[in-house]
């Protein structure tokens, strides 16, 4: 194989590289707007505790501190509709030390904008 094939085969692998990247980041993209759905809507439905205006940032800090599995599921749950199983999710994700900090610093900054 001549150097201007390695070349060119190389060029080629990162371009096929570089478009299975964006398709991976546009399919999490996807994953994690659909998951906020899902969880905002079990918030709005089922947490009755928490303040509407707090909402939002409770949703971004539970789905930034998901995993990927659990993005996962909460994106099947916006298609399917929520559950029980979703509530559960939602609650251990809050029990994480990491959530609850993101939820106390947004949550706290929402509602004194308010």
């Amino acid at each position: 194989m001549s150097r201007m094939t390695r070349v060119g085969l190389g060029l080629v692998s990162l371009i096929f590289l570089a478009g299975c990247a964006q398709t991976q980041a546009t399919a999490d993209d996807l994953a994690r707007r659909s998951a906020k759905a899902a969880v905002s809507e079990t918030l709005v439905t089922r947490f009755p505790t928490v303040p509407e205006a707090a909402v939002t940032p409770f949703t971004d800090c539970i789905v930034d501190n998901s995993t990927a599995r659990e993005i996962g599921e909460f994106a099947k749950d916006a298609v399917i509709g929520t559950s029980e199983t979703t509530v559960s999710l939602i609650r251990g994700v809050l029990s994480r030390s990491e959530t609850q900090t993101c939820v106390a610093r947004e949550g706290l900054a929402a509602l004194t904008a308010a």
